[in-house]
C-alpha cells in the first residue's frame, strides 16, 4: 500500500509540475509494466520446470500451463507503445512484424499447451511445453540482458 500511495504521489506532483516530466514517467511505467509481463512468464516457466521434473506435486501444472497462456496473450500489447528501455533492443519496433509473429506463436502454442494440460493432464502437454517455450530465439534477438536491472 505505501509504494502504491508513493507511486501514486509521484505522478500527480510530476502532472503538475512538468508536461515533460510527466512523459518520461509515462515511459517508465510502459517499461515497467512490460518487464511485469516479461518476468510473469519467467516465472511461470520455472514453476512449470519444477512440476516437470518432479520437484514439486503436479496437481497445479494445469493451472500454471493457463498462467502462462493468459500473460502470453496480453505480451505483445505490452510491446505496442514504442518505448525504448529495459531490456527490449529498439529492433523490436523496427522488425515489428518479425516481433510480433513470433510474439503469437508464443501465444497461440501456449495456449495449445494449456489447454492439453486441462484436458489430458501434464505428461501430455509436455511437447505442447517443448514447442511453445521457444523464448531463447526470441531473446537473442530481441533482448539486450545487460540493460536490465
Amino acid at each position: 500500500m505505501t509504494r502504491f500511495f508513493y507511486i501514486l504521489c509521484a505522478v500527480a506532483t510530476t502532472a503538475a509540475f512538468s508536461p515533460h516530466s510527466q512523459a518520461a514517467a509515462d515511459d517508465r511505467d510502459v517499461v515497467e509494466y512490460r518487464e511485469h509481463i516479461m518476468n510473469t512468464l519467467n516465472e511461470q516457466a520455472a514453476a512449470l520446470g519444477e512440476i516437470l521434473s518432479g520437484a514439486i506435486p503436479a496437481d497445479s501444472a494445469a493451472t500454471h500451463f493457463e498462467a502462462v497462456a493468459l500473460t502470453a496473450s496480453t505480451a505483445l500489447k505490452a510491446f505496442a507503445p514504442k518505448v525504448v528501455g529495459g531490456e527490449a533492443k529498439p529492433n523490436v519496433w523496427s522488425d515489428w512484424q518479425d516481433f510480433e509473429r513470433r510474439m503469437k506463436e508464443f501465444e497461440k502454442r501456449t495456449a495449445e499447451a494449456a489447454s492439453t494440460a486441462k484436458a489430458q493432464g501434464k505428461d501430455a502437454s509436455l511437447a505442447d511445453l517443448v514447442d511453445a517455450f521457444t523464448c531463447k530465439g526470441c531473446h537473442d534477438v530481441y533482448r539486450d540482458k545487460k540493460r536490465g536491472k
